[in-house]
Protein backbone atom coordinates (compact mmCIF):
# COMPACT_ATOMS: atom_id res chain seq x y z
CA UNK A 1 0.00 0.00 0.00
CA UNK A 2 1.92 3.39 -1.49
CA UNK A 3 0.07 5.69 1.25
CA UNK A 4 2.28 3.39 4.05
CA UNK A 5 5.74 3.63 2.18
CA UNK A 6 6.84 7.36 3.64
CA UNK A 7 6.83 5.73 7.43
CA UNK A 8 9.64 4.03 9.15
CA UNK A 9 8.70 -0.19 9.90
CA UNK A 10 10.98 -2.44 10.98
CA UNK A 11 10.54 -6.17 10.18
CA UNK A 12 9.60 -8.31 13.31
CA UNK A 13 6.65 -10.59 11.84
CA UNK A 14 6.22 -13.60 10.17
CA UNK A 15 4.53 -12.26 7.06
CA UNK A 16 1.84 -12.90 5.39
CA UNK A 17 -0.14 -15.32 8.33
CA UNK A 18 -1.63 -18.24 6.68
CA UNK A 19 -5.35 -17.68 5.75
CA UNK A 20 -6.73 -21.05 6.27
CA UNK A 21 -10.19 -23.36 6.11
CA UNK A 22 -11.93 -24.29 9.88
CA UNK A 23 -13.73 -27.56 8.44
CA UNK A 24 -14.65 -29.16 12.00
CA UNK A 25 -16.25 -26.55 13.02
CA UNK A 26 -17.53 -25.28 10.27
CA UNK A 27 -19.42 -28.78 9.94
CA UNK A 28 -20.55 -28.24 13.52
CA UNK A 29 -22.54 -25.00 13.22
CA UNK A 30 -23.69 -26.14 9.31
CA UNK A 31 -22.08 -22.94 8.14
CA UNK A 32 -21.12 -20.86 6.50
CA UNK A 33 -17.43 -21.61 5.76
CA UNK A 34 -15.76 -20.12 8.37
CA UNK A 35 -11.56 -19.39 7.55
CA UNK A 36 -8.97 -18.15 10.06
CA UNK A 37 -6.31 -15.55 9.51
CA UNK A 38 -3.68 -16.70 11.75
CA UNK A 39 -2.17 -13.36 13.16
CA UNK A 40 -1.56 -16.33 16.36
CA UNK A 41 1.32 -16.95 13.90
CA UNK A 42 3.23 -13.97 13.58
CA UNK A 43 6.48 -15.73 15.56
CA UNK A 44 8.16 -13.33 17.53
CA UNK A 45 7.52 -14.01 21.57
CA UNK A 46 5.18 -16.54 20.55
CA UNK A 47 3.03 -14.44 18.18
CA UNK A 48 0.23 -12.23 17.73
CA UNK A 49 -1.69 -9.15 16.38
CA UNK A 50 0.74 -6.77 18.29
CA UNK A 51 3.42 -7.24 16.16
CA UNK A 52 2.10 -5.62 13.11
CA UNK A 53 1.75 -2.85 14.99
CA UNK A 54 5.19 -2.53 17.26
CA UNK A 55 6.74 -2.81 13.14
CA UNK A 56 5.67 0.77 13.09
CA UNK A 57 6.47 2.14 16.58
CA UNK A 58 9.46 0.35 17.20
CA UNK A 59 10.42 2.08 14.67
CA UNK A 60 9.37 5.31 15.33
CA UNK A 61 10.98 4.88 18.74
CA UNK A 62 14.14 4.06 17.02
CA UNK A 63 13.98 7.09 14.46
CA UNK A 64 13.32 9.10 18.02
CA UNK A 65 16.44 7.93 19.56
CA UNK A 66 15.01 6.03 22.38
CA UNK A 67 16.89 3.36 24.39
CA UNK A 68 13.83 2.48 26.63
CA UNK A 69 9.93 1.77 25.35
CA UNK A 70 7.12 1.89 28.08
CA UNK A 71 3.87 0.17 27.80
CA UNK A 72 0.86 -0.81 29.89
CA UNK A 73 -1.50 -3.70 30.00
CA UNK A 74 -3.32 -6.06 32.10
CA UNK A 75 -1.42 -8.87 34.43
CA UNK A 76 -2.00 -11.24 31.62
CA UNK A 77 -1.81 -8.79 28.47
CA UNK A 78 -0.57 -10.27 25.21
CA UNK A 79 0.38 -6.56 24.38
CA UNK A 80 2.69 -6.38 26.87
CA UNK A 81 4.12 -10.07 26.26
CA UNK A 82 4.98 -8.89 22.61
CA UNK A 83 6.21 -5.36 22.93
CA UNK A 84 8.45 -7.53 25.86
CA UNK A 85 9.61 -10.00 22.86
CA UNK A 86 10.33 -7.03 20.14
CA UNK A 87 12.39 -4.58 22.50
CA UNK A 88 14.77 -7.62 23.43
CA UNK A 89 14.83 -8.29 19.54
CA UNK A 90 16.13 -4.83 19.06
CA UNK A 91 18.01 -4.12 22.40
CA UNK A 92 15.90 -1.83 23.82
CA UNK A 93 14.85 -2.39 27.76
CA UNK A 94 11.01 -2.09 28.63
CA UNK A 95 9.24 -1.44 31.02
CA UNK A 96 5.25 -2.30 31.20
CA UNK A 97 2.64 -0.88 33.77
CA UNK A 98 0.33 -3.84 34.73
CA UNK A 99 -2.80 -3.29 35.94
CA UNK A 100 -4.11 -6.27 38.42
CA UNK A 101 -7.62 -7.65 38.04
CA UNK A 102 -10.89 -7.13 39.28
CA UNK A 103 -11.76 -10.57 39.39
CA UNK A 104 -10.17 -13.09 42.21
CA UNK A 105 -8.23 -14.84 40.09
CA UNK A 106 -6.42 -18.68 40.47
CA UNK A 107 -2.98 -18.51 41.65
CA UNK A 108 -1.99 -19.46 38.23
CA UNK A 109 -2.70 -16.03 36.76
CA UNK A 110 0.13 -14.44 38.39
CA UNK A 111 2.90 -16.77 37.93
CA UNK A 112 1.97 -18.23 34.37
CA UNK A 113 0.83 -17.59 30.83
CA UNK A 114 2.17 -14.28 29.68
CA UNK A 115 2.71 -12.95 33.52
CA UNK A 116 5.87 -15.71 33.19
CA UNK A 117 6.71 -14.93 29.59
CA UNK A 118 6.71 -11.04 30.28
CA UNK A 119 9.75 -12.02 33.07
CA UNK A 120 11.37 -14.61 30.92
CA UNK A 121 11.75 -11.86 28.09
CA UNK A 122 13.34 -9.32 30.53
CA UNK A 123 10.26 -6.58 30.96
CA UNK A 124 10.58 -4.42 34.16
CA UNK A 125 7.32 -4.88 35.31
CA UNK A 126 4.93 -1.99 37.41
CA UNK A 127 2.00 -3.36 39.00
CA UNK A 128 -0.86 -0.79 39.73
CA UNK A 129 -4.26 -1.76 41.32
CA UNK A 130 -7.87 -2.31 39.34
CA UNK A 131 -9.38 0.57 37.90
CA UNK A 132 -6.02 2.93 38.01
CA UNK A 133 -5.52 5.67 35.49
CA UNK A 134 -2.81 4.22 33.51
CA UNK A 135 -2.16 7.27 31.70
CA UNK A 136 -1.29 8.85 34.59
CA UNK A 137 1.09 5.85 35.54
CA UNK A 138 2.51 5.63 32.39
CA UNK A 139 3.53 9.34 32.49
CA UNK A 140 4.42 9.42 36.60
CA UNK A 141 7.15 6.38 35.02
CA UNK A 142 8.38 7.92 31.88
CA UNK A 143 9.23 11.01 34.62
CA UNK A 144 11.30 8.80 36.92
CA UNK A 145 12.59 7.11 33.59
CA UNK A 146 13.88 10.26 32.84
CA UNK A 147 15.25 11.58 35.63
CA UNK A 148 17.16 8.22 36.21
CA UNK A 149 19.10 9.14 32.63
CA UNK A 150 16.91 6.61 29.88
CA UNK A 151 15.30 8.09 26.66
CA UNK A 152 11.64 6.47 27.11
CA UNK A 153 8.86 6.25 23.95
CA UNK A 154 5.74 5.76 25.43
CA UNK A 155 3.51 2.94 23.17
CA UNK A 156 -0.28 3.35 24.24
CA UNK A 157 -2.32 0.13 25.56
CA UNK A 158 -2.52 -2.86 22.48
CA UNK A 159 -0.34 0.19 20.86
CA UNK A 160 -3.77 1.21 19.55
CA UNK A 161 -2.58 5.22 17.80
CA UNK A 162 -2.22 6.24 14.57
CA UNK A 163 1.07 4.89 14.14
CA UNK A 164 0.99 1.45 15.52
CA UNK A 165 -2.40 1.00 13.17
CA UNK A 166 -0.82 1.87 10.40
CA UNK A 167 -0.08 -2.35 10.41
CA UNK A 168 -3.78 -3.54 10.07
CA UNK A 169 -4.34 -0.56 7.24
CA UNK A 170 -1.13 -2.81 6.25
CA UNK A 171 -2.57 -6.11 6.93
CA UNK A 172 -5.35 -5.11 3.93
CA UNK A 173 -3.82 -5.81 1.12
CA UNK A 174 -2.02 -8.78 2.48
CA UNK A 175 -5.53 -10.62 3.09
CA UNK A 176 -6.97 -8.93 -0.26
CA UNK A 177 -4.32 -11.03 -2.23
CA UNK A 178 -4.90 -14.11 -0.22
CA UNK A 179 -8.56 -13.85 -1.12
CA UNK A 180 -7.92 -12.96 -4.78
CA UNK A 181 -9.81 -16.15 -6.06
CA UNK A 182 -12.59 -16.59 -3.99
CA UNK A 183 -16.02 -15.93 -6.19
CA UNK A 184 -16.81 -13.66 -3.70
CA UNK A 185 -16.25 -11.23 -1.17
CA UNK A 186 -16.18 -12.42 2.29
CA UNK A 187 -19.56 -12.02 4.17
CA UNK A 188 -17.80 -10.56 6.68
CA UNK A 189 -14.74 -9.87 9.07
CA UNK A 190 -14.97 -10.86 12.77
CA UNK A 191 -12.51 -10.08 15.50
CA UNK A 192 -11.79 -8.91 18.92
CA UNK A 193 -12.04 -5.28 19.88
CA UNK A 194 -10.52 -3.69 22.53
CA UNK A 195 -7.82 -1.04 22.63
CA UNK A 196 -10.11 -0.39 19.01
CA UNK A 197 -6.00 0.06 16.95
CA UNK A 198 -6.83 -3.22 14.95
CA UNK A 199 -10.01 -2.99 13.64
CA UNK A 200 -9.99 0.80 12.71
CA UNK A 201 -6.68 0.14 10.63
CA UNK A 202 -8.71 -2.39 9.05
CA UNK A 203 -11.68 -0.30 8.33
CA UNK A 204 -9.41 2.35 6.96
CA UNK A 205 -7.59 -0.23 5.04
CA UNK A 206 -10.56 -1.36 3.19
CA UNK A 207 -11.57 2.51 2.74
CA UNK A 208 -8.39 3.60 1.00
CA UNK A 209 -8.34 0.17 -1.54
CA UNK A 210 -12.61 1.41 -2.15
CA UNK A 211 -13.47 -2.50 -0.85
CA UNK A 212 -16.49 -3.20 1.36
CA UNK A 213 -16.58 -6.17 3.69
CA UNK A 214 -18.15 -5.79 7.07
CA UNK A 215 -16.08 -5.69 9.97
CA UNK A 216 -17.48 -7.07 13.18
CA UNK A 217 -15.87 -6.15 16.12
CA UNK A 218 -16.46 -8.30 19.21
CA UNK A 219 -16.49 -5.94 22.36
CA UNK A 220 -14.14 -7.60 25.37
CA UNK A 221 -14.46 -4.52 27.63
CA UNK A 222 -17.02 -2.23 27.13
CA UNK A 223 -20.59 -1.56 25.91
CA UNK A 224 -20.99 -1.12 21.72
CA UNK A 225 -21.92 2.37 21.96
CA UNK A 226 -18.65 3.35 23.58
CA UNK A 227 -16.23 0.73 21.63
CA UNK A 228 -17.98 2.07 18.25
CA UNK A 229 -17.34 5.75 19.22
CA UNK A 230 -13.62 4.42 20.20
CA UNK A 231 -12.90 2.67 17.07
CA UNK A 232 -14.58 6.01 15.19
CA UNK A 233 -12.13 8.32 16.51
CA UNK A 234 -9.38 6.43 15.82
CA UNK A 235 -10.06 5.73 12.35
CA UNK A 236 -10.47 9.21 11.94
CA UNK A 237 -6.91 10.17 13.72
CA UNK A 238 -4.96 7.32 11.36
CA UNK A 239 -6.49 9.10 7.96
CA UNK A 240 -5.56 12.30 9.43
CA UNK A 241 -1.95 10.78 10.03
CA UNK A 242 -1.79 9.66 6.87
CA UNK A 243 -3.13 12.90 5.02
CA UNK A 244 -6.43 11.63 3.57
CA UNK A 245 -9.16 13.95 2.88
CA UNK A 246 -12.17 12.51 4.65
CA UNK A 247 -13.47 10.80 7.01
CA UNK A 248 -14.52 6.76 7.71
CA UNK A 249 -18.34 6.86 7.31
CA UNK A 250 -20.12 6.05 10.40
CA UNK A 251 -22.19 3.00 9.54
CA UNK A 252 -19.13 1.04 8.55
CA UNK A 253 -18.20 1.01 12.49
CA UNK A 254 -19.97 -2.49 14.08
CA UNK A 255 -18.94 -4.11 17.37
CA UNK A 256 -21.54 -6.13 19.76
CA UNK A 257 -20.97 -5.84 23.27
CA UNK A 258 -23.34 -9.38 23.65
CA UNK A 259 -20.12 -11.35 24.88
CA UNK A 260 -17.80 -9.24 27.58
CA UNK A 261 -20.01 -10.86 30.35
CA UNK A 262 -19.04 -9.42 33.90
CA UNK A 263 -16.29 -7.44 32.12
CA UNK A 264 -12.44 -7.59 30.82
CA UNK A 265 -10.87 -10.54 31.69
CA UNK A 266 -13.59 -12.44 33.62
CA UNK A 267 -14.38 -15.81 31.64
CA UNK A 268 -18.38 -16.85 30.47
CA UNK A 269 -19.39 -20.21 29.32
CA UNK A 270 -19.93 -18.86 25.97
CA UNK A 271 -16.22 -17.78 25.75
CA UNK A 272 -15.41 -21.67 27.54
CA UNK A 273 -17.38 -23.24 24.95
CA UNK A 274 -15.95 -21.66 21.90
CA UNK A 275 -12.24 -21.94 23.37
CA UNK A 276 -13.14 -26.03 23.99
CA UNK A 277 -14.88 -26.51 20.25
CA UNK A 278 -12.36 -24.47 18.16
CA UNK A 279 -9.71 -26.56 19.74
CA UNK A 280 -11.55 -30.18 19.63
CA UNK A 281 -12.43 -29.93 16.23
CA UNK A 282 -10.07 -27.71 14.20
CA UNK A 283 -6.58 -27.78 16.86
CA UNK A 284 -6.93 -24.19 17.07
CA UNK A 285 -5.73 -22.58 19.92
CA UNK A 286 -7.66 -19.52 21.43
CA UNK A 287 -7.69 -17.44 23.86
CA UNK A 288 -9.79 -16.32 27.15
CA UNK A 289 -9.92 -12.89 27.01
CA UNK A 290 -9.91 -11.63 23.63
CA UNK A 291 -10.42 -14.57 21.09
CA UNK A 292 -12.16 -17.08 22.79
CA UNK A 293 -14.48 -13.84 23.21
CA UNK A 294 -14.73 -13.30 19.80
CA UNK A 295 -14.76 -16.85 18.23
CA UNK A 296 -18.46 -16.95 20.62
CA UNK A 297 -19.39 -13.91 19.04
CA UNK A 298 -18.78 -15.60 15.74
CA UNK A 299 -20.57 -18.88 17.10
CA UNK A 300 -23.46 -17.11 18.60
CA UNK A 301 -24.23 -15.09 14.97
CA UNK A 302 -24.19 -18.42 12.76
CA UNK A 303 -27.01 -19.60 15.27
CA UNK A 304 -28.82 -16.37 14.79
CA UNK A 305 -28.43 -17.25 11.04
CA UNK A 306 -27.01 -13.94 10.64
CA UNK A 307 -24.88 -15.75 7.83
CA UNK A 308 -25.90 -17.68 5.00
CA UNK A 309 -24.55 -21.61 4.75
CA UNK A 310 -23.09 -20.51 1.59
CA UNK A 311 -20.87 -17.93 2.49
CA UNK A 312 -17.73 -17.39 3.76
CA UNK A 313 -16.64 -15.27 7.29
CA UNK A 314 -13.03 -14.51 7.79
CA UNK A 315 -12.13 -14.41 11.27
CA UNK A 316 -9.49 -12.89 12.52
CA UNK A 317 -6.99 -14.56 14.94
CA UNK A 318 -5.25 -11.91 17.09
CA UNK A 319 -3.23 -14.45 18.90
CA UNK A 320 -3.03 -14.98 23.13
CA UNK A 321 -3.16 -19.13 23.36
CA UNK A 322 -0.07 -18.19 25.99
CA UNK A 323 -2.64 -16.86 28.67
CA UNK A 324 -4.84 -20.61 28.52
CA UNK A 325 -2.02 -21.73 31.15
CA UNK A 326 -3.26 -19.11 33.53
CA UNK A 327 -6.88 -19.83 33.37
CA UNK A 328 -6.37 -23.74 34.33
CA UNK A 329 -9.89 -23.61 35.51
CA UNK A 330 -11.13 -24.00 32.10
CA UNK A 331 -10.20 -27.37 31.76
CA UNK A 332 -10.19 -29.07 35.35
CA UNK A 333 -8.07 -31.82 36.38
CA UNK A 334 -10.33 -34.92 36.09
CA UNK A 335 -12.85 -33.47 33.64
CA UNK A 336 -11.55 -35.46 30.93
CA UNK A 337 -11.70 -38.85 31.75
CA UNK A 338 -8.01 -40.71 31.50
CA UNK A 339 -8.51 -43.82 31.56
CA UNK A 340 -5.14 -46.62 32.50
CA UNK A 341 -3.55 -49.28 30.22
CA UNK A 342 -3.36 -52.84 30.85
CA UNK A 343 0.68 -54.06 31.12
CA UNK A 344 -0.11 -57.34 30.25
Amino acid sequence: MNELSRFPRTTLAHLPTPLEACPGVSQWLEGPEIWVKRDDQTGLGGGGNKLRKLEFLMAHALAEGADTVLTAGGVQSNHVRQTAAAAAKLGLACHAVLEEPGHDPTPAFWTSGNAMLDRLLGARLHSVPHGSDISASLASLERRLISQGARPYVIPVGGSNPVGALGYVRWVSEVLEQIARWPTYPAAIVLASGSAGTQAGILVGLLLEGVNIPVIGICVSRASEEQEAKIETLANEILEHLGYQGTLPRASVLAHDGQVGPGYGYPTEAMAEAVKQAASRDGLLLDPVYTGKAFAGLISFCREDRFHPSERVVFLHTGGAPALYAYPELVPAGSVPCESVSQE
